[in-house]
Formats: C-alpha cells, sequence, structure tokens
C-alpha cells in the first residue's frame, strides 16, 4: 500500500509498505480523506513537540471500515468513520479520570506514532466514530473543530461572557464557532484582514480586531475596559502567548489551545492581581467529537466552506510547502484517497 512518510524537516516521500493485519478489537480502515493540520506543518519544518522522524503524519481522518473485530457489534464492515487519534493507555490518573486527551502515555497518530497519511490503517474500535450521516469530508474535520470545542468546554464558558480568541486558522476557528454555540460574544484577533473577514463570515465573530493595529485600545474600547473574561491563544506562537495575558480581564480566564515548542514567560504581577486562571487545552475526547457531530449533523456548523484546497493523494507532496505560505490563503486542505 501507499504511504507518505516525512523522513526528516522539509523532506516528504512516498513509499510502498506492508499492508496492516487485523488484530483482536481493532479494525481495518481505508482512509479516504486526510485533513492537513498545523501539526502537520510544524512537523514538515521541525518545530513540532512530542515528534520524532521518519513519522507517516496523519491525524484527521476518515475512512471505510474493511475488516473489524468488535465484540460489541457497533461497528461493522462497509460503515464510514471518524478516526478519534489519540491513543491512551486507560489506566493513568489521566485516563482514571475521564480525561483521556491528557493521558500520561499520549500516542497521538501522525505525531507520537505512524499515523493515517496511508491507504489502510488498523485502530481499536474504541478509536472510531461511524459517521454514516455525514459526508466523507465532514468526518475528515470533526477532529480539529473538537479541539475546538473541547477548549470551549474546558473553559466552563457562560452564555453571554465576552471570549477573545487569538488566531484564526482552523483551531482558533473552532473555538469561534462553538463559543459562539454557547452564547457568547466573540472577537477574532489575528495580523490578516482576510483571515479576519473569514472569522466574521463563517465563524459569526461579533467583532475582529488587527493585532497590529492598536490591539490593546481596539480590546478595551469593544469591552468598555473591562477586557474579555475569557481568552483563548490559538496562534502556536509564543510571543502572542506571552502577550495574551494583559488581555484577560480581571477574574478572567485564559486558555492556551495552540502548543509552541518554546519557554513562555508572564509578569507575576499583572497575573497574581487579576486572579488570573490559565488553563491549558490538550486534543479532545468522545464527548466532544459527538458534540460535533451532531453540530455538523444540524447544519450548525458549515464544512463545505471551511475546507478551502483539496489534492488527490499522490500529488500531495507537490502542493505541501505551499500551504505553508499565507498568499495560498489556506484554511483547510484535504486530502482524497
Amino acid at each position: 500500500m501507499r504511504a507518505i512518510i516525512c523522513e526528516q524537516v522539509d523532506q516528504l516521500r512516498l513509499v510502498e509498505q506492508e499492508e496492516p493485519v487485523l488484530q483482536p478489537g481493532t479494525a481495518v480502515v481505508r482512509i479516504r480523506r486526510i485533513g492537513i493540520c498545523g501539526t502537520d506543518l510544524h512537523a514538515y519544518k521541525g518545530n513540532q513537540p512530542f515528534f520524532s522522524y521518519p513519522r507517516v503524519l496523519g491525524h484527521e481522518l476518515a475512512g471505510i471500515v474493511e475488516q473489524v473485530d468488535d465484540q460489541q457489534g457497533k461497528i461493522k464492515a462497509g460503515d464510514q468513520v471518524s478516526i478519534i487519534p489519540y491513543m491512551h493507555c486507560g489506566t493513568c490518573i489521566a485516563c482514571r479520570n475521564g480525561k483521556t486527551n491528557c493521558c500520561t502515555d499520549m500516542k497521538v497518530l501522525g505525531v507520537h506514532i505512524d499515523g493515517g497519511m496511508r491507504e489502510l490503517v488498523v485502530v481499536p474500535t474504541t478509536h472510531l466514530l461511524v459517521t454514516n450521516d455525514l459526508t466523507l469530508d465532514q468526518s475528515a474535520v470533526l477532529e480539529p473543530l473538537s479541539i475546538g470545542a473541547h477548549a470551549v468546554r474546558r473553559a466552563e464558558l457562560r452564555a453571554g461572557e465576552t471570549v477573545l480568541v487569538f488566531g484564526s486558522g482552523p483551531i482558533g476557528l473552532g473555538v469561534m464557532a462553538f463559543a459562539k454555540h454557547r452564547g457568547a460574544r466573540v472577537i477574532a484577533m489575528d495580523i490578516q484582514e482576510e483571515r479576519l473577514a473569514f472569522c466574521k463570515q463563517w465563524a459569526k465573530a461579533d467583532e475582529t480586531v488587527n493585532a497590529r493595529e492598536g490591539a490593546a485600545a481596539k480590546i478595551s474600547e469593544l469591552t468598555d475596559g473591562d477586557f474579555p473574561t475569557v481568552v483563548f491563544d490559538a496562534t502556536g506562537s509564543a510571543r502572542s502567548m506571552s502577550d495574551a495575558f494583559s488581555f484577560v480581564a480581571h477574574g478572567g480566564k485564559l486558555v492556551y489551545v495552540g502548543l509552541v515548542k518554546a519557554e513562555l514567560s508572564f509578569n507575576d504581577p499583572e497575573f497574581h492581581k487579576r486572579e488570573m486562571t490559565l488553563m491549558g487545552s490538550r486534543n479532545a475526547t468522545i464527548e466532544d467529537f459527538s458534540a460535533v457531530q451532531e453540530a455538523v449533523r444540524s447544519g450548525s456548523i458549515d464544512v463545505a466552506s471551511f475546507i478551502t484546497h483539496r489534492v488527490p493523494f499522490a500529488e500531495m507532496i507537490n502542493h505541501f510547502d505551499s500551504w505553508l505560505k499565507p498568499e495560498s490563503k489556506v484554511i483547510k486542505a484535504i486530502v482524497e484517497l
């Protein structure tokens, strides 16, 4: 079978691999859609934590079950599925407390272990979500949208709160969309005007702010000097993540959804006087996937306009570098098999 390997920084290669063999409690899934994520792009450029080379990338995955060993009979051959790519141990303190998304021995497909940028994968049936009610495209983007949904759930966001989201990539857009679902007033911040326009169009952001144009004064004006009660940073930028502290209301929360391979620092008096809550939000759980599936099924989330670029599997390597460039205007790229 064909697979694409990231052999080292800036190097992808199409190779032939042996087909996987069905194991007890697993399914062999033929991959039909692969979403390209910031994680894949960061790994390609050598900026992804928890990563080693060579690695088969790909963790935003949708496909069709070809073989299955499911004692509960919930999944059958021919089912369309979305893959939950977070392989947790099930026994650590996080898993025992239902926080499988931050397992102490987490193995994420395409990061810690080989992912789904290949024709066939073997996945535990516990990590498959049947999506016969969705399209393949919709199934493939459940994962990135679930990360945003999880961040909003973790923040315990209440209707009527004003939130600020740094970064308008796919994860930030998901945060905005699900914050709006919770009834929040959403302010989007980015450095690209076209991205900010997309935030209003797709995520229904109430206000947008260019981070390069007096952002602090603008946010103060929009909130009558109160500043947002919840700030989400989905940039993956160390500078942005440090600057975000100064945008949080007194008594508010700062939620890091993005991840950066760097040390972060902040001014403790500013942090302390606000009695600020600093939170990390990692991955997502089956509950988040199910919530996103329902939102997509109901039409609340528009996947068609979320996906802006599309290529066949055999041509992906030729396009990968271009997706890193701002002028390509990528929101979400999908690879088809």
